[in-house]
């Protein structure tokens, strides 16, 4: 049987955005027969699901707080995948296994190059708030575009294990902060690139501050705007969003899934209206 089924998988998933990037990019390319649905299960769930699923499924994206299971599932993983220790992405493979992906690294470099502006030097500095698998993405993600220097801030520096083990693989080098003991002023005045992949209400109180890093990457969409998002707004930095981020990640996920090229300006037109946000 032919594969004409994807979908999204998480918990909660009924707030998920991905049924219209992909359901616009069938539309923009007459694939009448694909369909893409939302589907919640969390991490304990995920294995019993993928295991059930037949050779009309295509792929799955994957969402929190699936990520981690997801990686463990596949019988291959991309490098990415395997930087990162997490995928977003599974592709069923005609062996009948599953390939895992990280789109989510596009994901950081399509927002922060195309919505953000960014452009980077061997020399750049960049500010990373959070240590989990978003933080993770954006690290790979960055040391593509050649930077070399960071510095995460994070609540317990001893959760930073996994970034650390991450920036070795990858050959660049991270600075561990403190949340609490941390000057947020200086240290973003200093960053070529802020990412924050914290809650809203964690980076609020620092907005300000925050905002002093000239490109910010805030992977927070909703609810929107945030704190950080007005106070970059307000300064007349550069500031990218989560929506970029998502908008971004789906084009490689479809071109996994169906084999044609993703038709980009119809899933970013279709994301802007569901939403009322404009994208780059």
């Amino acid at each position: 049987m032919a594969s004409s089924r994807a979908g999204v998988v998480g918990k909660p998933i009924a707030h998920s955005l991905s049924p219209v990037l992909h359901g616009a990019a069938f539309a923009a390319l007459g694939l009448t027969g694909w369909t893409y649905e939302r589907i919640e299960a969390d991490e304990a769930e995920l294995p019993g699901l993928v295991a059930g699923l037949g050779p009309e499924w295509a792929g799955l994206s994957v969402t929190m707080p699936g990520k981690f299971a997801a990686l463990s599932l596949a019988s291959e993983a991309t490098e990415r995948a395997q930087l990162v220790g997490a995928a977003n992405t599974l592709v069923h493979l005609e062996s009948g296994g599953w390939r895992a992906d990280c789109t989510d690294v596009d994901g950081v470099v399509g927002a922060l190059t195309h919505a953000g502006g960014f452009s980077s030097t061997s020399d750049s500095h960049a500010v990373l708030l959070g240590a989990g698998g978003t933080a993770l993405a954006a690290l790979v993600a960055l040391a593509s575009l050649s930077v070399s220097r960071f510095s995460l801030v994070v609540r317990d520096p001893a959760r930073a294990g996994d970034a650390l083990r991450c920036a070795e693989r990858l050959g660049v080098k991270v600075d561990v902060h403190r949340w609490a003991d941390t000057d947020f002023g200086s240290l973003s005045a200093s960053a070529d690139v802020l990412v924050s992949t914290v809650p809203g209400s964690v980076a609020d109180p620092y907005a300000s501050e925050l905002s002093e890093a000239p490109c910010v990457l805030d992977v927070i969409y909703h609810p929107w705007p945030t704190k950080l998002a007005t106070a970059v707004q307000d300064r007349g930095g550069k500031l990218c969003t989560g929506l970029d981020m998502l908008l971004h990640q789906a084009f490689g996920q479809f071109e996994q899934f169906t084999g044609s090229a993703a038709p980009r300006a119809a899933m970013r037109d279709a994301l802007s209206t569901a939403t009322g946000m404009p994208l780059a």
